[in-house]
């Protein structure tokens, strides 16, 4: 179970995953050794599953991003295996989701242009086997960035 204290670190790491155990304490009222073993029981327990950095995929030349609704001819086992295996291969395609409703698959994908977009699309997921159509839109702009989860 997590208390009040738990869930302002996780929210502090969300923020700022580089705070060092000093910081974590001073924000959270702790000593630095007490906030270190709360970080390092909250990693063990899954809770925090990993560190990664932010980039800016228009400093990294790519200036599309944009989502992919894929419908499947073909729902077996095997076809959903190949078809995940193509989507881990591809590191254009940045998540993907199973959905209910209409598509079977959510991409997002970030390309670096409309034309890699295309070929993305033309050349990699509409040929794959079990794939019947797909919709693609693309991102005008960005509201909100992908923001730290609630606590």
């Amino acid at each position: 179970m997590l208390d009040a204290t738990d869930t302002r670190l996780l929210a502090a790491l969300q923020k700022d995953a580089h705070l060092t155990a000093h910081q974590l304490g001073e924000l959270l009222n702790l000593s630095p050794s007490q906030a270190g073993r709360r970080r390092q029981r909250l990693e063990a327990e899954g809770y925090i599953t990993g560190y990664a950095a932010k980039l800016d995929p228009l400093k990294l030349g790519l200036q599309v991003q944009g989502f992919i609704q894929v419908h499947l001819s073909t729902h077996g086992p095997d076809q959903s295996a190949g078809f995940a295996r193509m989507v881990n291969a591809r590191p254009e395609i940045t998540s993907a989701w199973t959905m209910t409703g209409e598509a079977d698959y959510l991409l997002h994908v970030y390309c670096a242009d409309l034309s890699a977009l295309n070929s993305l699309l033309h050349e990699v997921i509409l040929p794959h086997p079990a794939v019947a159509r797909v919709q693609s839109q693309i991102v005008m702009d960005q509201l909100k960035r992908d923001a730290p989860l609630p606590t």
